[in-house]
């Protein structure tokens, strides 16, 4: 549990260092490689196509994380742990949330629409050309509050169940999703089971999530009964089975209202809103959804640590 705590800090203060090669890096490469492969062997059933990536890259990266961490044993149990450790850091993305966000909040506080769009398209998904003041503070939102249980979370939620090799699984799952899990021509069928794999595995840690912002925003004083009143009534405002929920504890949280029209290749997609408009979105409420993450991150960390302390009593 050290190196789970050690790595948790880490991530904390360091982030992710740009010169620092980052196996998500790999990860991506592994898929980009794989998908050209199989797409030629399954030209007229992409879906089984998709099916093998999921499954290969998941299979090869669970089976390579494994193996790094038993050869490290082998020579040096102390070496084991350094390397679990660095993993950790590695997976958590806390720091590099917060680093990201802030470079659209701070051209926001200036006027700067331009800067703050063009670094937003960095960690949307959504076209961001001709988002208003208001929307493009709307998707930094959601995407900091999505975030939350995708990129700490449910990490967190899997190393403490099956060490840094699970861990690194799940983000391979994430990984998948955020490369071929698309709802256009190209992906609808090739990325189908990345997709599945990705609400399945994501469906208990955005709940905990939700939960434990709650407890956060309690802390920090936000309105926490307003934002388990939300998390019950629109958690399920969203197309994702998952990603509303921690959206819906953020914007109870705040008093903001999130969801709406966005645009994605040129196309609007509406999405149900998520809270109650109590008062219009502030470039601040970045801010404050970035003090819920991280407060969040701890209160997860804290009770993840206790509960396998209890379990292992």
């Amino acid at each position: 549990m050290i190196s789970i705590f050690t790595g948790y800090f880490m991530d904390l203060i360091f982030g992710d260092p740009y010169w620092l090669f980052h196996p998500i890096k790999f990860i991506g490469m592994l898929i980009k490689r794989l998908e050209k492969l199989l797409r030629k062997i399954f030209k007229k059933r992409e879906k089984i196509g998709g099916i093998v990536l999921a499954l290969s890259t998941i299979g090869l990266v669970y089976f390579i994380t494994y193996s790094i961490l038993s050869m490290a044993r082998a020579l040096n149990p102390l070496l084991e742990n350094v390397v679990k450790t660095f993993m950790v850091f590695q997976i958590l993305a806390t720091k590099s949330l917060d680093v990201e966000s802030k470079k659209v909040y701070y051209p926001l506080k200036e006027g700067n629409l331009l800067r703050a769009r063009k670094f937003l398209s960095y960690i949307v998904g959504r076209d961001t050309e001709n988002l208003s003041k208001r929307e493009i503070i709307r998707a930094t939102v959601e995407t900091i509050a999505e975030n939350i249980s995708d990129g700490i979370i449910a990490p967190l939620f899997y190393i403490f169940l099956g060490g840094a090799a699970l861990g690194m699984t799940y983000k391979a799952v994430n990984t998948l999703d955020s490369m071929v899990g698309y709802k256009n021509d190209k992906y609808i069928d090739f990325g189908w089971a990345s997709a599945r794999i990705d609400d399945i595995v994501n469906y208990i840690p955005a709940r905990i999530t939700s939960i434990f912002i709650v407890i956060a925003s309690a802390v920090l004083g936000f309105n926490y009964k307003k934002s388990f009143k939300i998390l019950v009534r629109d958690g399920r405002n969203h197309s994702s089975p998952n990603a509303g929920y921690p959206e819906a504890a953020v914007a109870g949280a705040l008093g903001i209202q999130l969801g709406g029209t966005n645009v994605y290749f040129g196309k609007p997609v509406y999405k149900p809103t998520i809270g109650d408009e109590e008062k219009s979105l502030e470039v601040e409420d970045i801010d404050k959804t970035i003090r819920i993450m991280y407060l969040t991150s701890f209160v997860g960390i804290c009770i993840f640590a206790l509960v396998k302390f209890i379990i292992n009593f």
